[in-house]
């Protein structure tokens, strides 16, 4: 079944070339880079390296997927409208999400925080690899400046945005896009605080992480005054 749907990913980067102005697409990068990839991941994993699984991440975004030319993907809104991702006129944080992946404490307030201070110049977006209704029940717990979306395998025009993002880096990922769809930065989701952390440590780390991607986006703005990150 593995090797069918490897068959099947292939297929569909094959026909992901490169844009109008001959930047890399996102898509094709990763058909060229991520089976090398996986195989050192893999391994590394294996041997629970997770400091070298990590360095061998960041080596794959920094090395060979910031500056690619991400699609224009169609997304499916909670609301049932349909938007493509160049209609926000602005640069996009995504983080990929499933209903049965259980964020860790703080995770989402963090999230909500920033995206109440910075969607005036980010838009945030999370898309869930589920179906529509599983993500109707958890779509309240975003605040209003966050897009919910969902994409899944058993739509039929699902089919590419979930081989392109979802069975290549996993998840929860996050994709920082500038305003022309070029990645900017890529990331793990959130943090892992052990169970022993209290909630403001644990919103504390993932708000953290969550700024620190967004600081590549908001490169002219000083954001070292924040009073939420100072305290971390």
């Amino acid at each position: 079944m593995r090797k069918l749907y490897s068959i099947y990913i292939f297929l569909l980067f094959s026909f992901s070339g490169l844009s109008q102005n001959d930047t890399l697409s996102f898509p094709e990068a990763l058909k060229i880079h991520l089976r090398k990839y996986n195989i050192q991941s893999d391994d590394a994993y294996n041997n629970r390296d997770l400091e070298r699984g990590q360095i061998l991440f960041d080596s794959l975004v920094t090395h060979h997927l910031v500056g690619t030319q991400f699609e224009d993907y169609t997304l499916k809104k909670i609301n049932k409208k349909k938007i493509k991702l160049s209609s926000f006129k602005k640069p996009l944080f995504i983080l990929t999400y499933a209903t049965w992946c259980i964020p860790s404490e703080g995770e989402i307030p963090a999230l909500n925080r920033l995206a109440q201070k910075f969607s005036d110049e980010v838009q945030f977006i999370v898309l869930f690899w589920d179906k529509k209704h599983l993500v109707q029940k958890v779509a309240r717990e975003f605040d209003q400046h966050i897009t919910v979306c969902y994409a899944n395998e058993s739509y039929k025009n699902d089919a590419v945005i979930v081989a392109h993002l979802k069975h290549t880096l996993g998840l929860p990922t996050s994709f920082f896009l500038n305003e022309n769809l070029q990645v900017v930065n890529i990331r793990r989701g959130g943090a892992q605080p052990d169970s022993n952390s209290s909630y403001d440590k644990a919103f504390s780390m993932n708000y953290s992480i969550f700024r620190n991607g967004l600081s590549s986006l908001l490169i002219n703005r000083n954001l070292d005054d924040d009073p939420d990150y100072l305290q971390n």
